[in-house]
């Protein structure tokens, strides 16, 4: 059972301090180890950051948002005038690297430079297209700005999603009794598309958006099931408390978020993150879902994968009983020929 393959592990749930997916998730036999902390790609350490956020002590949040606001010119400094462009301490910077998975500040300054350099080779339209969308927007520009950063979520997010983290994910649904998923607003949609994907194929999945059922249906899990909470922020506390109840039963529990320190993966045995940077006019709701369905589309195939035959027997099964349904005749109309 998954559960006991993680359990020699420290997890998100075991430790002081929130950790990250590639922390929480021992290596599996047949698959690649884990990168090192400081060998991030360039093109990943804003992710990086901005996912980190969150758990960030507020000096560390100065520091990361210098950065964000201008990553190439971050780039150019010295550590210690970075911290005077953050009002804080050279010792701070150095935490900050250490927290987001980086050995020195040597190589933050390499990894900003080439994230920053990537975003320097994008087409002037795409760069158009990149900000907020505005009250003096065309539907033209809102069309362009919604495509491109719905895009670019899914680029992030299949770029940085830890497939050491997701193969164990897959291995612990495929063997559960039975899989709780919970989901509140726009998450829940996304946690009704994993359970109708998953009941397809014949595994006893249930959604749960309401909170109070969501917490009676957690209190009668264990050890060979698994929970999944689903939640852009990782803090709505409707997820956060049901997912807790889960682990504290012994369920294998799962987390969704695009925050890797947030409160969500406290609980969790496993991490899978999105990688959206969420804007006022779509907040919480657009290119997160859109990233969050992918991850559950990667879980689902990883899923199916592991029991093909019967997965797309089920899935022709379920096909089958919808398609052949015939339309009945309008009351007082006599059925055609058409209609057998």
């Amino acid at each position: 059972m998954a559960k006991r393959a993680l359990s020699p592990v420290p997890t998100a749930r075991d430790a002081s301090t929130a950790v990250t997916p590639a922390a929480a998730a021992p290596p599996v036999a047949g698959v690649a180890a884990h990168r090192a902390p400081d060998d991030a790609l360039a093109g990943d350490v804003l992710v990086r950051i901005r996912g980190a956020v969150p758990s960030l002590q507020p000096a560390e949040k100065r520091v990361a948002a210098a950065i964000l606001s201008d990553p190439a010119g971050a780039a150019r400094l010295s550590s210690t005038a970075l911290a005077g462009q953050a009002e804080t301490s050279v010792t701070t910077v150095m935490r900050f690297c250490r927290t987001i998975g980086l050995r020195n500040y040597p190589h933050l300054r390499v990894a900003l430079a080439g994230a920053a350099a990537r975003e320097d080779a994008q087409s002037a339209d795409r760069l158009r297209a990149s900000g907020d969308i505005s009250e003096a927007d065309t539907l033209a520009q809102v069309v362009d700005k919604i495509v491109y950063n719905e895009a670019r979520a899914l680029e992030e997010t299949g770029a940085n999603l830890d497939l050491d983290t997701l193969e164990l994910a897959v291995r612990a649904i495929s063997q559960a009794r039975r899989i709780d998923i919970f989901g509140i607003g726009a998450s829940g949609f996304v946690g009704q598309d994993l359970h109708q994907k998953l009941h397809r194929i014949g595994l006893m999945a249930f959604i749960w958006t309401d909170a109070h059922a969501a917490l009676t249906a957690a209190a009668l899990l264990g050890k060979n099931d698994v929970a999944v909470g689903i939640s852009h922020s990782g803090a709505t506390v409707d997820t956060v408390d049901p997912l807790e109840a889960a682990a504290e039963r012994g369920a294998t529990t799962i987390a969704l978020t695009n925050f890797a320190g947030s409160l969500l993966t406290r609980s969790a045995d496993l991490v899978l993150t999105t990688a959206v940077r969420e804007m006022p006019l779509r907040s919480g709701s657009t290119a997160s879902r859109i990233a969050q369905l992918a991850v559950v589309d990667c879980l689902f195939v990883g899923i199916a994968q592991r029991s093909y035959d019967r997965a797309t027997a089920a899935l022709a099964q379920t096909y089958g009983v919808v398609h052949q349904r015939r339309p009945h005749p309008h009351p007082g109309r006599r059925a055609s020929a058409e209609d057998h």
